[in-house]
């Protein structure tokens, strides 16, 4: 099922705002700073709503502010109402390609600037693209939003003359690599471009993907892309919202100044809906460099937010959204796929109804086979029909989700945004609320019947290659190729610009205040009876509580033979207790919105808990059940152990999990700790079921365990609600694992293959320092953020944006208590490999040389010291931070120590550290790629290089 963008929640809540229209006497409609206030939601004690203010300069730029004080932080988005959908036949990406150019500077804005700006004002930054919008958002301190509304209305109104022929060559060539990355060197990644090219009539915009295609990619200009901004990027088709600590009157004063004076833009008209029928069912089928072959069925449906979409959503989580639904209990349960599932996304002018299937390699069961069962599910569906659990289960979903979605301003601020620039009304969450409300039995089984039963739809296969015979069936339908027609450049003359003027120098960036004091987040501390260490914090935003359990009984408990042990615990711990199966506790889970999800890293089995507070003590009770009674039933230990194997099949298609699992297997070398995380074919088909128990039996104790909590309720209620998980009892042995040196060659590049790779995976390298919280691991990272530690660092800004070799490049010191090091990685362009890693070893040579400049020490101390304003504000931030206290055994005051060290820090300093572990010629390489190709490139540049096998 999709993910819920609005969710039903209590009656109670329903009246939880008061609408004020100011409409209905304009004598008394509110003004603020000159702008006229269109309508004003606002709070009521003890309701769930957000509150906002929405507003429209005389450009037509809809203003929407949602005032929250609960942290000195803002949240600007802008949303613009173009994507995908609005492009032409035969050039297809550029509402992606513009979202890229928007960070490139504009008239007042220098290149590269836009991101190095908000960096090092302490915030975070980034743009999405879909069928339908392109928005664009920061999250910064609130003493930065004067800086915010200068950059976002300097590229709304002065960006063109910015756009130049060069930054367009370099950002089609980011674009590319995108698309690289995501789509072509990626497993099944043309999956969903393919299936709507069938489903969807020649020259509908839905039926070329979002990213585009490489040949419209290649054919257009520079003034193709201006022709595209000056359509759809005026003010009056964009909507700012802001959500944070700020003061009304100044932000609309502001923003009056900064956009006010931004000219109109062409008149924006709906498309039109037209609904997708389709005459016979699509059979296409493609071969990919994948392990598994794979079946996915997809229906044309409604739009988003008509009548029909909410009982249709409900209809996918019965049929396939999870344990509880029946593709589950008919293909994964008895193992005769190793996954299936069934969904329907919804875009602004049409929705797919969606069933896939993976099969089985054990089971024997081919494609046709799979679409015969999904096929008999549907029949199954009818006749069971709709269970009054079904519509629970949904509902409660639903209010947790939009509950969970208020921890963040982001979160707020974003369906804010959505729902003005889908409806034009932001609180259109009622109508939400009450459209999921409302869905009876008889809806859903209408809109099965409707849509669903009978109906024809696409049907694709994707088989490995060289195994079309295995499509479940002939091809009957070919996609048309598209009638692209003559089409010729935009040429400087044809565009019609619109120029903006302004009555102060924009020239100027505006400086920020003082930041506002940020609190950490107060503390308490104590431990159960049976030896759990707790740290809590008390967070009331919203009515939750968010737990983090961590047992020490990880990756490094594991004997090197049977590698994959706690992973595969870690999965048999959410199937069957001794009193529920699988299919009950995940019911059960589902009726009450929470969610218990259990998982194993190097050090820990992770058991995270999220709840509304009002289900606290009944989400506790099963989470505990599936600690302490764990039913290791033999037929879901067949599956378990099954699908981790295929999904370690299946991970050896992607060159990123092999450039890993190889440098990793070299840093550690012949050792556990140089094992992949989950283990290997191998290892894990060895492991039985005796294994698991004794593992379980021996290390998921309590005694030593970490339990982090953040919860609305004080301490004492909280604690009350905890003493519950005393009835699990033991201790486990201490860790002891040795890490040995690697014995690994330098100088050399080991090579992995992978046929016909679009991209390369690199990773460049060596063994460092072990992980601390206020030492030399710390002051590592201070000295590595310029040159790969954030977008404006040397290496990336190489890289991608001057030499467009990759969609982004890093570098990173990583580690733990037991070991660490320094890794430098990229995908990259095949036919880039040699000289990307040329690149590589450029800028880290240099900066071993020369160190930091003047100007990177002092962005970088601004960008660090000025985050603390976003680490605490959402109950996962808090969770996280307390956690490394606890693991850390630290006080809270280590924040302090270490704003001492960014401010303190010499230029002296972190040049000794880079001298000291930047060593290039101490720094092992791994590549990925296409080795026939590549092996004379890399020996060209006089390495050595070795065909490295896993």
């Amino acid at each position: 099922m999709k993910k819920w963008t609005l969710p039903v929640i209590t009656l109670a809540v329903l009246t939880g705002c008061n609408l004020v229209s100011p409409f209905g006497d304009a004598d008394k409609q509110q003004v603020i700073a000159g702008i006229p206030v269109i309508e004003e939601v606002t709070a009521e004690p003890g309701k769930t709503v957000i509150p906002y203010k929405k507003l429209q300069l005389e450009n037509g730029l809809t203003v929407i502010l949602h005032k929250d004080t609960s942290d000195p932080l803002v949240h600007v988005d802008v949303t613009y109402h173009v994507g995908s959908g609005r492009e032409e036949i035969g050039k297809s990406g550029f509402a992606h390609f513009f979202e890229h150019m928007m960070f490139q500077g504009s008239e007042n804005v220098a290149d590269e600037q836009h991101f190095k700006i908000i960096t090092e004002a302490g915030g975070t930054l980034n743009g999405t693209t879909n069928s339908d919008r392109t928005n664009y958002f920061e999250t910064v301190p609130a003493n930065q939003l004067e800086k915010m509304l200068w950059l976002e209305s300097d590229r709304m109104g002065y960006l063109l003359d910015a756009v130049t022929q060069e930054k367009f060559e370099v950002q089609r060539e980011t674009v590319k690599n995108e698309r690289g990355q995501r789509v072509d060197n990626r497993p099944y990644g043309r999956l969903y471009e393919t299936v709507s090219a069938a489903l969807y009539p020649e020259g509908h915009p839905y039926s070329w993907p979002v990213i585009g295609y490489m040949e419209d990619l290649n054919r257009v200009n520079v003034n193709d892309l201006k022709a595209f901004f000056l359509r759809w990027y005026g003010p009056n088709n964009a909507t700012l919202t802001i959500g944070g600590d700020f003061d009304e009157v100044e932000t609309l004063s502001l923003i009056k100044k900064y956009f006010g004076s931004i000219p109109r833009g062409p008149e924006v008209n709906m498309p039109e809906k037209t609904m997708v029928t389709l005459d016979e069912d699509r059979y296409i089928s493609m071969e990919d460099n994948v392990h598994l072959p794979l079946i996915y069925m997809a229906f044309p449906t409604v739009s988003n937010r008509h009548p029909d979409e909410a009982p249709l959503d409900i209809l996918s989580e019965i049929l396939g959204g999870g344990k509880t639904s029946i593709l589950y209990k008919n293909l994964v349960k008895n193992q005769f796929a190793v996954q299936a599932s069934v969904g329907h996304p919804c875009s602004e002018l049409a929705c797919m109804f969606n069933m896939y299937a993976l099969p089985n390699p054990a089971a024997g069961k081919s494609l046709a086979e799979l679409e015969q069962i999904i096929r008999d599910a549907l029949v199954e569906f009818e006749q069971r029909g709709v269970q009054e659990d079904d519509l629970i289960k949904a509902k409660a979903q639903m209010e947790a989700s939009f509950v969970f979605g208020l921890q963040s301003v982001s979160g707020k601020v974003s369906q804010l945004a959505a729902n003005e620039t889908f409806t034009g009304n932001p609180n259109y969450i009622e109508q939400d609320i009450a459209r999921y409300a409302n869905v009876t039995k008889e809806d859903i089984m209408r809109v099965f019947k409707q849509y669903i039963k009978g109906k024809n739809s696409v049907v694709m296969s994707i088989v490995p290659k060289g195994q079309l015979q295995a499509i479940a069936h002939e091809d009957t339908y070919t996609i048309p190729k598209r009638t692209i027609g003559e089409k010729s450049n935009t040429s400087a003359d044809d565009l019609e610009l619109r120029v903006a003027t302004s009555s102060f120098d924009r020239s100027v960036m505006p400086q920020a205040g003082a930041n506002k004091a940020v609190n950490v987040p107060q503390m308490w501390q104590n431990k159960l009876d049976n030896g759990i260490t707790v740290l809590g914090a008390q967070s009331t935003e919203t009515p939750t509580t968010a737990i983090l359990i961590k047992v020490p009984a990880g990756n490094y408990f594991e004997t090197k033979d049977k590698a994959g042990m706690a992973s595969v615990l870690a999965a048999m711990l959410n199937e069957s207790t001794t009193t529920r199966s699988a299919e009950d506790m995940s019911k059960a889970l589902e009726k009450l919105g929470s969610n218990v999800s259990i998982s194993a890293d190097d050090h820990y089995l992770n058991i995270n808990i999220n709840a509304l507070t009002k289900h606290l003590d009944a989400t506790l009770a099963l989470a505990n059940e599936k600690l302490v009674a764990p039913a290791f039933d033999a037929n879901e230990f067949a599956r378990v152990k099954n699908n981790a194997i295929q999904g370690i099949k299946n991970s050896q298609k992607d060159a990123g999990y092999l450039a890993s699992t190889a440098y990793r297997k070299l840093m550690f070398g012949d050792s556990l700790a140089g094992m992949p995380q989950g283990g290997t074919e191998a290892t894990v088909m060895q492991l039985t079921l005796a294994d698991v128990k004794a593992f379980y039996q021996t290390h998921v104790k309590p005694a030593d365990a970490q339990l982090i909590v953040v919860s609305d309720l004080p301490q004492t209620t909280v604690q009350k609600s905890l003493d519950s998980l005393n009835n699990w009892q033991g201790k486990g042995p201490k860790l002891s694992i040795e890490i040995p040196n690697s014995s690994h060659k330098t100088g050399v590049v080991y090579l992995v293959n992978k046929d016909q790779a679009a991209q390369s995976a690199i990773r460049i390298g060596k063994r460092g320092i072990s992980r601390d919280i206020v030492g030399e691991f710390y002051k590592s990272y201070l000295m590595n953020f310029p040159l790969g530690g954030a977008f404006n660092s040397r290496i990336n800004l190489n890289l991608r944006e001057d030499k467009g070799y990759t969609y982004g490049a890093r570098s990173y010191f990583w580690g733990d208590k037991l070991s660490g090091g320094y890794t430098a990685s990229a995908e990259v362009r095949a036919d880039a490999t040699d000289k990307s890693i040329v690149e590589f070893v450029n800028e880290i040579k240099s900066y071993h040389k020369d160190g930091i400049t003047d100007a990177e020490l002092d962005f970088m101390r601004k960008a660090i010291n000025q985050r603390d304003a976003l680490k605490y504000e959402t109950p996962g931030a808090k969770l996280g931070f307390l956690a490394q206290i606890l693991e850390h055994d630290l006080t809270p005051d280590f924040v302090n120590v270490r704003n001492d060290i960014v401010a303190n820090i010499s230029k002296k300093e972190i040049n000794a550290l880079a001298k000291k572990h930047l060593n290039i010629d101490e720094m092992l390489m791994v590549v990925v790629g296409d080795a026939k190709v590549l092996k004379p490139q890399l020996e060209a540049l006089n390495y050595k290089v070795i065909d490295f096998k896993l």
